[in-house]
């Protein structure tokens, strides 16, 4: 069984990405699971930049291959944004509440529909090698939070050719969809 240490502090995407992995030669090993969730500064300007920067920070600590990922939502009307802000997007110490609130008061003014993306970037670094996937999932933004499932934007987002959000998906469903499995399904095929 080859050890791959998943850099993230988030649980949501520890889970998701576990489950994508499960049947495979490889374990996911968490930063929970190795005793600390150090701070690492994203400051990439775009997904893949800070994904590997979590990637090779963690890769310098524990000399154990390393997969990571950055996602974000994409909102057209928005001219893109939260994009790499997303996780931080209504402030430092925001909920995922807080950032659901700010978009939703950003798009008051807008039209319906509020065409939106995720956007995932993951990547595999092993001190030397780097593979890279991608992956995106389209949908548009509801004006009002629906489901308990998922986390970060999923009570917001609705998928292109469904009625329901991501948080009302199940795990497994939005495994088969969301666009972190996307990625991470096309980083496994890549390392085999």
């Amino acid at each position: 069984m080859n050890k791959l240490i998943f850099a993230t502090g988030n649980k949501g995407k520890l889970k998701e990405v576990k489950e994508i992995f499960e049947n495979t030669n490889y374990e996911i090993i968490s930063l929970y699971d190795l005793g600390e969730v150090p701070e690492i500064i994203e400051d990439g300007d775009t997904y893949e930049a800070n994904a590997l920067i979590k990637a090779k920070a963690i890769y310098e600590i524990h000399k154990t291959p390393v997969i990571a990922d950055d996602s974000g939502l994409s909102v057209e009307q928005l001219n893109g944004k939260p994009g790499v802000y997303s996780a931080r997007y209504a402030g430092e110490n925001c909920t995922y509440a807080d950032n659901n609130k700010k978009i939703l008061d950003e798009l008051k003014s807008f039209p319906t529909p509020h065409k939106a993306k995720f956007v995932c970037s993951a990547v595999f670094y092993d001190g030397k090698n780097i593979t890279r996937a991608f992956g995106e999932l389209r949908g548009y933004i509801i004006s009002e939070f629906k489901g308990t499932n998922g986390f970060g934007y999923d009570p917001i987002f609705v998928p292109e050719g469904s009625s329901r959000t991501l948080a009302q998906f199940s795990s497994e469903d939005k495994n088969e969809i969301s666009h972190r499995a996307i990625a991470f399904n096309t980083l496994k095929d890549l390392l085999g």
